[in-house]
């Protein structure tokens, strides 16, 4: 089912000291290949040994070595590392320097600024003891109604090293549309902010938390965001709490994500521990290009996957910005150069408000920014000209597509391979996606496939979402094309998401 297809204009190409500087080239001429290709076809082909080349590769540590790589090979139920046990958050911080910046925040409702490694693992531990202190422990659920701050990714991570599960939803949602997706899952404990401040205006959100709360339940922890209080009195451990971290099962879940809930209610998406750090390692550091050095911003709220998927660059040593307010007009590239943004993410909507309100980017500023992703649908091939007419020809541009549902990209960035206008580079390491019938399909299980949906226990709610239009193969929902040249072009949903009675209907 792949096209040939004449290529459209080809915007960039990496040069030779640019491709040699990237993880990608590394680990590719590591395992021995000169070209991109043929790297993917091992690494479809092969598929248990390639995820434990990345494990390797990342010197994942083990608190419990697995019998394998992958027991079994089957959609849906394959077998990831079985018998392993080891930390998500364990690896985002090991081997930092406490007195290097891990976090620039700005916002509308407080003034800017960043985080060490040292303060975040400290803000960490810190309200890892206030969990503990309320009960929290393995496997229990911490569900937070919380903008994007450095706050927020503290208590994830903080919910992580206890093995318990995290969920977010961004205070903008309405209660009703919270508390579809919360009371699924019965948090132990629910962290909310009191409100928060988007296009000048001020938005009190404690009406919503107290329905919320008297609707999910859990102990009720206040974040005073916009009155500057902070964590509420006798929340936060001691000064001096530690940090440490309760290895779990490989598939033990790191969090639970959910589906926009277009038919019925959201799908609760558990991910687990193991599976999200692969390929999150994978996917930020070799895909992303992000590094020790490099400053990634993806606008974001903490409802949507990206937000999880920002917090990942960490594992890449790379320093995440975090953005709450709103996008409208030149603000995200006044931020970009303030904080000196090198990867700046964000999403074809915004980028085509941005060119057809005549923005310039580059009038006037100092921009750091080497590479542009987008995600979240397709980017016109308009849109792919505006960003190296404004952006300049040395820009790495990488339009990147995946889901919730695996809380990644499976085709999308490979800074060793040319841009063409309009089209996503390839499909990545470990994702077998190819086109049946134009359908987007994925034909060999990936770690970060879910670990199943929360309160479907015989899995059968799972088998109708990826499994029944194609037994044993991942259906997506999304209409590909696959050029002969690797690269694909994503022409949008094909289930048009009308089910009526289980029943697709595009």
């Amino acid at each position: 089912d792949h096209r040939t297809m004449a290529a459209p204009r080809q915007l960039w190409s990496p040069p030779p000291d640019f491709a040699e500087q990237t993880a990608m080239h590394r680990f590719l001429t590591g395992h021995g290949f000169d070209d991109y290709e043929s790297a993917w076809r091992w690494s479809v082909e092969d598929v248990g040994r390639f995820w434990q080349a990345v494990a390797d590769w990342f010197d994942v540590r083990w608190e419990r070595t697995p019998d394998a790589p992958l027991r079994s090979r089957a959609m849906p139920g394959a077998e990831w590392f079985p018998g392993g046990r080891l930390s998500y958050a364990e690896h985002v911080f090991r081997d930092r320097d406490p007195g290097a910046t891990a976090i620039h925040h700005a916002s509308e409702t407080r003034a800017p600024g960043a985080w060490t490694w040292g303060e975040l693992e400290r803000a960490t531990a810190r309200i890892r003891a206030g969990l503990v202190a309320r009960g929290v422990g393995e496997g229990d659920r911490v569900c937070a109604y919380l903008p994007n701050i450095p706050e927020t990714v503290a208590a994830f991570l903080a919910t992580a090293s206890l093995g318990a599960i995290w969920s977010s939803a961004a205070p903008e949602f309405g209660a009703r549309s919270v508390i579809d997706r919360f009371e699924q899952i019965e948090p132990k404990v629910l962290l909310a902010v009191d409100g928060y401040v988007y296009g000048g205006k001020r938005f009190d959100r404690s009406a919503q938390v107290e329905e919320i709360h008297a609707a999910v339940g859990g102990d009720l922890v206040r974040l005073g965001y916009l009155d500057g209080g902070g964590w509420e009195d006798d929340f936060l451990g001691p000064e001096d709490a530690p940090l440490t971290f309760r290895a779990t099962a490989f598939d033990h879940p790191l969090w639970i994500l959910f589906s926009s809930g277009t038919t019925g209610l959201p799908k609760a998406i558990v991910h687990g521990q193991g599976g999200i750090l692969l390929e999150h390692l994978k996917q930020l550091s070799l895909h992303a290009d992000a590094r020790p050095g490099d400053r990634m911003m993806w606008f974001t709220t903490t409802g949507w996957m990206m937000w999880n998927y920002l917090v990942g660059a960490l594992l890449a040593g790379a320093e995440i910005v975090l953005y709450d307010g709103s996008p409208a007009g030149e603000t995200l590239w006044d931020l970009a150069e303030e904080v000196g943004v090198t990867i700046f993410g964000t999403s074809p909507a915004w980028i085509d408000v941005q060119r057809k309100a005549g923005a310039r980017p580059r009038a006037g500023r100092d921009l750091a920014i080497r590479a542009v992703g987008s995600t979240g649908s397709p980017l016109s091939p308009e849109g792919f000209e505006w960003v190296y007419e404004q952006l300049g020809p040395d820009i790495w541009l990488f339009s990147v597509s995946g889901g919730t549902d695996v809380c990644t990209a499976f085709v999308g960035g490979v800074p060793t391979l040319p841009v063409h206008a309009g089209e996503i580079q390839a499909r990545a390491l470990g994702c077998k996606v190819e086109a049946r019938g134009g359908e987007l399909v994925i034909e060999e299980p990936m770690p970060s496939m879910p670990v199943g949906f929360w309160s479907d226990p015989d899995g059968s709610a799972y088998r109708a979402a990826y499994f029944d239009v194609f037994p044993g193969i991942w259906h997506h929902g999304d209409f590909v094309e696959i050029t002969d040249r690797g690269s694909l072009v994503i022409s949008g949903r094909s289930d048009a998401t009308i089910n009526r009675g289980g029943v697709r209907m595009g």
